[in-house]
């Protein structure tokens, strides 16, 4: 077994159990993948559920097509469900499956070739006819040309099996047949000593309406279990001890899940009620579903007709005292930008969640990507400048989010924060923090007049002399009336302005609120103090860094990381870290644009190694462009670009 966050595994063997081999293993990465309507999602969800609550550490990688349904049997019908749970703290999905189960022809063919030789393969031979073979360009059937002949092959007619085990239920065939992913489910959870308590209980309250469906599924989940008891295909069963975590209540939990939290603990912490304005998008639609659940906290969740109205909504929440919040992906960020221009001008609260997807246009709407950084940035007219905030892993999203909105709510400004599909999606043990020792943040409300001068008046321009923020008064208050619009305002009085002085300052003002901001000092991760490369991240590339810097340490070579946070304003403390290695490497998920920004800040060589191809990095290949950067840097990947980093694919080029 190959490790995907640490240089080598460590195996051993157990004693048998039921005639069988039990192998301890320290980390396993299982991959189910099948048609888009084998569940095979379910299926991944529900044995990462039971491996959460085991205690294992643990991470996963769900993929799958943007179409509702895509064509049955048909590579681009493929879902994917990855998970790597380990005894110890892993920061990845892993980079290739121990264990392939491949539900039809097209399955296998799309996932064989990341699995290892000697890996399991576990196969479902109903599928496996000439009809379904011939749809992915199979001529011959490759359970039985001797193709697999590397793999540990354990074909099992898993339709078969289960209509057997619903027989006397009644129930069609059909339907019958479609408990096979529970069946899988159950030979699985057999395999890894996976508990099954949660899993029929959760059948339960999923089909509390047809009880008949969920007493089915747990036959064919039982009937799985039962198989791998009996037969004699399987004589090692595995054991992945509970990971040592740090003493805390622990849940599993999605990226979304985890923003949707934060902006829940947000309302709580300002004490605001907090109106969500969102237009449903892939990756980013959980987060509204989630939310909506939670009125009882003074969440109100309002879905628009379009991303453009959304937004708008939210800003109105945020002028009328609420914390206001809109949720999207790339495409709806280039619709909201006006409005958020508008934030900027009006300098009200508004967090704009941007889950980060597979571009230009529509693009790649199930796929990750890190391509809208510059958007984040500049993409707005005029002098538009707001913070960028970029959480690191799933349940980092949730820190985040309160980091976020508490910047708004202090500085009185749009925040952008940056989250991506393979955090969306992914989950991770999260240990669930003290309610009560959450930050609390302060709106600082107006409630009278304020003008310098001393007359009843109200400026609502007038800044404070520590945040740079202007007063936030809500519509009503007695002896605050004021106008807000998108036209420049005066500083101080708030009315409207052409003179030339005063937009120069109101531009600088605005920038300087931005740049004040005080963000914590980058940390490096450099144990031997003498690293001659720094590689240098942000958001989601947190795992993927960090895993292959531990592999290139266990090889005794020394490497620095260091992770981005804050993107805007960047920490105070980055130039001089910079200016302290020989090299800096950025990864990004984009063609280079963190690597662009800090040449253009910093005037250093930044190296970037880029990827675009709607998937994380993978441990194993950031090691290998490490190592090679450790001595200089490697030449592009043959047939990937032009040399100059705008190419197709991956790039190891200079910035």
């Amino acid at each position: 077994m190959t490790s995907s966050d640490t240089a080598v595994d460590r195996p051993a063997a157990g004693s048998p159990a039921n005639g069988r081999t039990v192998q301890k293993r320290d980390r396993v990465v299982i991959r189910f993948a099948g048609d888009s309507g084998d569940g095979m999602q379910l299926t991944g969800d529900r044995f990462t559920a039971e491996t959460a609550a085991f205690g294992n550490d643990l991470s996963t990688l769900p993929s799958f097509p943007a179409e509702i349904r895509a064509p049955a049997g048909t590579l681009p019908g493929v879902s994917s469900f990855q998970l790597h749970f380990a005894d110890y703290d892993i920061l990845t999905p892993g980079d290739r499956p121990d264990v392939l189960v491949a539900m039809n022809p097209a399955a296998l063919k799309a996932n064989l070739a990341d699995l290892p030789p000697g890996g399991v393969l576990i196969v479902n031979t109903d599928e496996f006819t000439r009809r379904n073979l011939a749809k992915v360009g199979y001529e011959a059937d490759p359970l039985e040309d001797g193709s697999l002949a590397q793999y540990q092959v354990h074909p099992v007619a898993m339709a078969t099996l289960a209509r057997g085990a619903l027989a006397e239920t009644g129930l069609p065939k059909k339907d019958a047949e479609r408990a096979k992913n529970m069946f899988a489910l159950g030979l699985l959870s057999w395999m890894y000593h996976r508990p099954h308590e949660g899993t029929e209980r959760f059948l339960r309250e999923k089909f509390a309406r047809r009880p008949e469906l969920a007493e089915a599924n747990i036959l064919a989940f039982r009937a799985g279990h039962a198989y791998g008891e009996t037969t004699e295909s399987f004589a090692v069963t595995y054991e992945v001890p509970p990971a040592k975590l740090a003493v805390g209540t622990y849940r599993q939990i999605t990226g979304n899940t985890a923003l949707a939290y934060g902006i829940v603990a947000a309302g709580q912490t300002s004490g605001l009620p907090v109106f969500l304005g969102s237009y449903p998008i892939t990756p980013a639609s959980d987060i509204l579903h989630e939310l909506a659940r939670h009125k009882a906290f003074g969440v109100t969740t309002f879905q628009a007709e379009d991303e453009i109205a959304g937004v708008g909504a939210a800003l109105g929440a945020s002028f009328g005292g609420a914390l206001g919040v809109t949720t999207t992906s790339g495409p709806g960020i280039s619709l909201k930008s006006e409005t958020i221009g508008l934030a900027v001008a009006l300098e009200l609260p508004l967090l704009i969640i941007d889950v980060q997807r597979g571009g230009p246009s529509t693009g790649l709407p199930t796929k990750t990507e890190q391509a809208d950084l510059l958007q984040a940035m500049y993409g707005r007219n005029g002098e538009a400048p707001v913070p960028v905030i970029a959480p690191q892993s799933p349940g980092d999203c949730f820190d985040a989010a309160l980091e976020a909105a508490a910047i708004a709510i202090t500085y009185r400004t749009p925040v952008i924060l940056l989250s991506d599909g393979s955090l969306a999606n992914g989950s991770e043990p999260w240990r669930v923090p003290d309610a009560a020792a959450l930050p609390p943040v302060d709106p600082g409300f107006a409630t009278a007049p304020n003008a310098p001068d001393g007359s009843e008046e109200f400026w609502p321009y007038l800044r404070d002399p520590h945040t740079h923020a202007r007063p936030w008064a809500t519509p009503g208050t007695p002896g605050c009336e004021h106008r807000l619009g998108g036209l420049e305002k005066a500083d101080g009085r708030g009315v409207i302005s052409y003179d030339p002085d005063n937009h120069d300052r109101m531009v600088r003002l605005r920038q300087a609120k931005i740049d004040h901001i005080p963000v914590p000092d980058l940390e490096v991760d450099d144990p031997t103090g003498d690293a001659p490369l720094l590689v240098l991240g942000w958001g989601s590339t947190y795992g993927p860094i960090g895993a292959a810097a531990r592999r290139v340490r266990n090889l005794g070579h020394p490497v620095a990381t260091a992770h981005l946070r804050h993107l805007n304003p960047l920490p105070a403390n980055l130039g001089a870290l910079l200016g302290r290695y020989r090299r800096v490497l950025v990864p990004e998920m984009n063609l280079g644009q963190l690597a662009l920004l800090l040449r253009a800040r910093y005037l250093i060589d930044a190296r970037s190694y880029t990827k675009v191809a709607g998937l994380p990095f993978r441990a194993q290949e950031l090691q290998e462009v490490i190592l090679g950067h450790l001595d200089g840097p490697t030449p592009a990947h043959p047939g990937h670009g032009n040399g100059n980093g705008q190419g197709h694919g991956r790039q190891e080029v200079p910035a």
